[in-house]
C-alpha cells in the first residue's frame, strides 16, 4: 500500500480508503462490518470516510464502536455534515458546525475528527461564516483539517481567497464523484485543486460496480449485487456506458488487465488524486481494490485508458 500527502496539510493516507456510504451499520450486518474494516486495516488501509447523513448517525455509531481500542493515531478519520440529521438540524451555520461535529465525536468515540468535510455547500450561508466555525474547530484540536465536496472550481476558488485573505483554516480536500466515466471536474475544479494544493478524493470511481466489469449489457445482474438489488443500474448505466465498459474491457485484455485494474489504477495515477473512496460490502472486495491500486499504468497507457472513454463518452 502506498500512502500519500493529503493536499496541504499533514495527513499521510493511503491511495485507497474506505467508504462506508449505504454500508457499515446501515446495509451491511455487524459481522461482516467488521471483517470489511479489519481486511481493510490487514491490507494496508488507513483513510476510513464517513457521514453524519448515513443510516442518520448509524454508521458513525458502528465506526466508533469497532474502532474502539484501536491506536488512535493508526487510522485517519473523515466525516461530513450538511443533510438534515432532524428538521432543525441541518445546514452549515456557524452554530451546526459546532453542534454536528461534537455529535460526531461522540458517536465516533473520540476527541478528534482528522479531515471534517461539508456534504454540500449550503446556499443559505455565506461560506465565510462556516470556514470560521471550521477555523474554531481546528483551533479547540477537535479537527485536524478541513475539506469540501460536491463543490464547483469556482466555489473552491471563493473558499481559498477567504481563508488565504483571513490567515483560516483551507481546504486540504475536495471529495467529488470522479471516475473514468464522469470526469466532468477536469474541466474547472481540479485545475484549482492544483493551484491550492487541494486532494482531490473521488467517490462512486467504480460508478456503483459498473467499473468493475462483472455487469454486461443484455445480462441480468445477480441478486445480491447493488444492480440486482435495485433491477438495474439506475443512473449509473446506459448503452454509451456500457460501450465504455466494453472498450476498456478490450484494452485491458491487450494489456494482460482487467476493467477494475483500470479503473483504480487509472484514478489513483492522476497527481491530484489523494486517496480513491470505495464504498465494498465484502472483504474481498477490498482485496480486489487494493490490488488493483497496485498496478501503476504508464503515462502512455493513461492517455490511452481516457482516449477509449473520451471516445466512446
Amino acid at each position: 500500500m502506498q500512502y500519500r500527502q493529503l493536499g496541504n496539510s499533514d495527513l499521510q493516507v493511503s491511495e485507497i480508503a474506505l467508504g462506508s456510504w449505504l454500508t457499515y451499520g446501515v446495509g451491511v450486518d455487524a459481522r461482516n462490518s467488521r471483517d470489511c474494516l479489519s481486511t481493510a486495516f490487514d491490507c494496508g488501509i488507513n483513510f476510513i470516510d464517513t457521514a453524519n447523513i448515513y443510516g442518520k448517525g448509524a454508521a458513525e455509531s458502528f465506526l466508533g464502536d469497532a474502532l474502539h481500542g484501536i491506536a488512535r493515531d493508526s487510522y485517519v478519520l473523515a466525516t461530513k455534515l450538511f443533510f438534515p440529521m432532524t428538521d432543525s438540524d441541518q445546514g452549515l451555520s456557524a452554530a451546526q458546525v459546532h453542534k454536528q461535529l461534537n455529535d460526531s465525536l461522540r458517536r465516533l468515540r473520540t476527541d478528534y475528527i482528522d479531515l471534517y468535510q461539508h456534504h454540500f455547500p449550503d446556499s443559505e450561508t455565506p461560506v465565510e461564516e462556516t470556514l470560521r466555525a471550521l477555523e474554531e474547530l481546528v483551533q479547540q484540536g477537535k479537527v485536524r483539517a478541513i475539506g469540501c465536496s460536491n463543490y464547483t472550481g469556482a466555489m473552491l476558488a471563493e473558499a481559498a481567497g477567504f481563508s488565504a485573505g483571513s490567515d483560516s483554516a483551507a481546504f486540504v480536500s475536495a471529495q467529488n464523484r470522479y471516475s473514468l466515466l464522469t470526469r466532468d471536474i477536469e474541466a474547472e475544479l481540479v485545475p484549482v485543486a492544483e493551484q491550492h494544493r487541494v486532494g482531490i478524493l473521488p467517490y462512486f470511481p467504480l460508478e456503483s460496480g459498473l467499473l468493475t466489469g462483472k455487469y454486461r449489457q443484455g445480462e441480468k445482474a445477480p441478486a445480491d449485487t447493488r444492480f440486482g438489488k435495485w433491477g438495474g443500474g439506475g443512473i449509473f448505466a446506459s448503452d454509451e456506458r456500457y460501450e465504455i465498459v466494453e472498450g476498456l474491457r478490450a484494452y485491458g485484455d491487450s494489456i494482460g488487465r482487467s476493467v477494475l485494474d483500470i479503473a483504480i489504477g487509472w484514478l489513483a495515477a492522476q497527481p491530484y488524486v489523494s486517496s480513491v473512496i470505495a464504498g465494498v460490502t465484502k472483504p474481498e472486495q477490498i482485496r480486489g481494490n487494493v490490488a488493483a491500486a497496485s498496478w501503476s499504468p504508464t503515462e502512455q497507457q493513461c492517455v490511452e485508458i481516457a482516449d477509449i472513454a473520451r471516445a466512446r463518452a
